[in-house]
């Protein structure tokens, strides 16, 4: 009985095909991106100083979550579309004293002797429960970011003109199609002044 021949199927480009096919997907997916919140961690230091500075009670802003996501703000409970200008309030309001060396002529608060002396002694403490949404954690830290960029942009349209916001120089300055040298570090000392007047000083105590 004659063998029968079996015919051979060419795979030879089938190598060429799965290229070709990887180079579509990578092409045309889209990865979507989570959410974050971007932070500078302080420097590690094995001995804490010698001398904590003393912290007055008026000068702190608590803010805590519990696990349903509900926030109290200063021991009150408080929806999250108030909570911005409840620490823009907090931070601006300049109650300090001239003999003091607290005083800020640029507030514009209502100077209060029961809230915060000045806007580098303004201290926002956070806290939440580790049952707490990542969401609504997100949602609060970007409404304590924005309540000081908001005090930023003022002062910055005080200070150099209107349009020229600190969030507008803050673009600027990032943007690395921009190539002039002078100009970026003329911004730099003004964003560098902006952030002085009013520093972003967030505290996060560890989740309960």
């Amino acid at each position: 009985m004659a063998k029968r021949n079996i015919p051979e199927v060419n795979a030879g480009s089938m190598a060429d095909i799965a290229f070709l096919l990887l180079i579509f997907f990578l092409v045309t997916t889209t990865i979507e991106q989570d959410n974050g919140v971007t932070r500078k961690l302080p420097r590690w230091e094995e001995t804490p100083p010698p001398n904590p500075p003393v912290i007055k009670k008026k000068n702190i802003f608590t803010v805590v979550v519990n696990k349903d996501d509900r926030m109290l703000v200063e021991d009150e409970l408080m929806e999250l579309k108030d909570l911005r200008q409840a620490a823009i309030d907090f931070i601006d309001n300049g109650g300090g004293k001239n003999d003091k060396g607290e005083s800020c002529d640029y507030c514009k608060g209502a100077r209060s002797a029961s809230s915060s002396d000045h806007p580098s002694k303004a201290i926002i403490a956070l806290q939440n429960e580790r049952e707490t949404k990542y969401e609504t954690y997100v949602a609060i830290q970007n409404e304590l970011g924005a309540a000081y960029t908001f005090l930023r942009d003022r002062e910055a349209e005080r200070l150099y003109g209107a349009g020229n916001t600190y969030t507008r120089m803050n673009t600027i300055y990032k943007d690395p199609k921009v190539k002039d040298a002078a100009m970026k570090d003329k911004l730099k000392e003004r964003l560098d002044k902006l952030k002085n007047m009013y520093p972003q000083i967030i505290s996060e105590a560890e989740p309960k």
